[in-house]
């Protein structure tokens, strides 16, 4: 079964907006609240947003034929789950100072990883 496409194009497109709007959320209305330190925290989280919904745009326009459609699936789904994880974490200890955030974001970034290994093992494996 192909992956529903428009559903993930859907996503990305929330992403790809949420990504631009936070981003310039921080470069306008953030700059001079934040510390150094935590400045920096919110650009790596909308830098990771953006770069993995990029990733997601083009792991959907992978051929079906190439690579077997459930692990494209499994593969965007780790992708989502790490920018739900890894960036809402961060943004969330930005916007409310409170530091136990900061343990979610590891496993979001396992997310990520495990998107990359299961794309690799999809384009590994014979369809």
């Amino acid at each position: 079964m192909p992956m529903n496409k428009l559903c993930w194009i859907k996503i990305i497109a929330i992403n790809g907006l949420l990504s631009v709007v936070l981003g310039a959320f921080a470069a306008h209305l953030l700059d001079g609240l934040l510390t150094a330190q935590r400045s920096e925290t919110f650009d790596t989280a909308v830098q990771y947003q953006i770069f993995h919904t990029l990733a997601l745009l083009g792991l959907i326009c992978i051929d079906d034929r190439l690579l077997v459609t459930r692990w494209k699936k499994y593969a965007a789904v780790f992708f989502l789950l790490g920018i739900i994880l890894f960036c809402g974490s961060l943004y969330l200890l930005i916007a409310t100072n409170i530091t136990q955030f900061a343990i979610i974001t590891p496993v979001g970034g396992l997310s990520f990883m495990l998107g990359w290994i299961i794309l690799l093992l999809a384009a590994i494996r014979d369809k």
